[in-house]
């Protein structure tokens, strides 16, 4: 499983729209619109590094209006929701 974090710069009168049609978009699992110097953050999980590849050159240069990204790959997820899940199954 590939994980990573696509930051996003949208055209000021369609984020919402652009965050619309990413969260439609599969393999994206989450989108948070932010303060900062982006203005959107999406989730990636995907199969494969080709997948993501996939994703970013292909299905996202679909959606009008989004002006920037920067795509970040996770190497390793430190979450305490994840520990807990793992002590709740008896680990």
């Amino acid at each position: 499983m590939v994980t990573s974090i696509i930051l996003i710069n949208a055209e000021r009168n369609r984020i919402n729209e652009v965050a619309e049609k990413l969260q439609d978009l599969e393999g994206i699992s989450e989108v948070y619109s932010v303060s900062g110097n982006f203005d959107l953050v999406a989730i990636v999980r995907v199969k494969t590094n080709e997948d993501l590849a996939d994703l970013v050159t292909k299905k996202m240069l679909t959606i009008t209006g989004i002006t920037k990204t920067e795509t970040m790959l996770a190497f390793q997820a430190f979450s305490r929701h994840d520990l807990e899940a793992m002590f709740a199954l008896g680990m």
